[in-house]
């Protein structure tokens, strides 16, 4: 019985896309999820600070993002915006 429970669970946490898979850890995914982020151009206008804010980020996520939005040419909003 535990095992059903736990693998229903786990599909019903599973982000609908694949975005920024392999880059940050699902609590984060799941927190752009949530806000309706799901690429780097919408992820653009939000500021560093706005992205911390939400559940499942911390420094160590937020630098992983960041790097992989440089190689890609994409950048937060400024934080005094």
């Amino acid at each position: 019985m535990a095992k059903c429970l736990s693998s229903i669970c786990a599909v019903s946490h599973v982000p609908k896309g694949n975005f920024l898979q392999g880059v940050i850890a699902m609590p984060a995914r799941r927190a752009l999820e949530k806000e309706k982020i799901d690429s780097l151009e919408k992820l653009s206008h939000y500021s560093e600070k706005e992205i911390l804010q939400l559940h499942g980020f911390g420094k160590d996520t937020l630098l992983k993002l960041k790097i992989y939005m440089m190689e890609n040419d994409i950048y937060f909003r400024n934080n005094e915006s």
